[in-house]
């Protein structure tokens, strides 16, 4: 009979307890704050390609490898930097074609493929750069993308102004809750900037300039802040 007593002893000291550690956890206003910078992008990077048929594997790579070699010194003359570019990819592929009578699909010739990425570090010379990979016997021009380099640097006024605009959320529900704000308890961020243009160009030689427009890249940041609470003084 002594046990049910002692339960109920136990039971009624871990309810008084509750309200001390639930002290030990200071309510609080947790809003998210946005905000947002414009910047032009000052990296582009280009994809383009050679890309050939032959009846041999030896003529298609051979051919391949000569068209290849001649955009890669168009790229050295226009003054691209040997780092800035780089092959990413190299494939030489079989062609099958079709005999009806047997129902088989015999090999026909050959495809090679070389493609390289091309950073250019000044985006007015992106549309000059189009045309002489073009010129220099590029025919497949791939994606095109722009990029703002010192993003973060940029995204720094972007964050004071994204604490900024948690506060004055936190202010706004502090009032209309009857509470005042007291220190940030925790700040986090939550986003990345984004790129603003991607894109592919068409893989047929051009005959006027390539019209490319890098137009501006918005880079935005959200923080998420966790602000103290306490009784708003009368």
């Amino acid at each position: 009979m002594k046990k049910p007593v002692a339960l109920a002893a136990i039971f009624a000291a871990t309810l008084l307890a509750a309200p001390a550690l639930a002290d030990d956890f200071p309510s609080a206003i947790t809003v998210s704050g946005e905000a947002t910078v414009s910047a032009a992008p000052d990296l582009a990077q280009i994809d383009a390609g050679v890309a050939n048929d032959a009846k041999t594997a030896k003529e298609a790579s051979d051919v391949n490898n000569a068209a290849m070699g001649k955009v890669l010194l168009a790229l050295k003359g226009a003054g691209i930097d040997e780092k800035d570019y780089q092959t990413s990819r190299l494939s030489l592929q079989p062609q099958y074609g079709q005999n009806k009578s047997t129902g088989t699909s015999p090999v026909v010739g050959f495809r090679a493929s070389n493609r390289v990425t091309v950073k250019i570090r000044d985006v007015t010379k992106v549309a000059g750069i189009i045309d002489t990979l073009v010129t220099a016997g590029a025919n497949d021009i791939g994606n095109i993308s722009f990029e703002v380099t010192q993003a973060s640097k940029l995204l720094d006024s972007a964050r004071e102004q994204a604490v900024a605009d948690a506060r004055r959320k936190a202010e706004i529900y502090a009032k209309a809750t009857g509470v005042t704000l007291g220190a940030p308890l925790s700040v986090s961020e939550g986003s990345a900037p984004v790129p603003l243009f991607k894109g592919r160009m068409a893989t047929a030689p051009m005959a006027a300039p390539a019209a490319v427009a890098p137009g501006e890249e918005k880079l935005s940041v959200t923080v998420n802040v966790s602000w103290a609470i306490k009784p708003k003084e009368q």
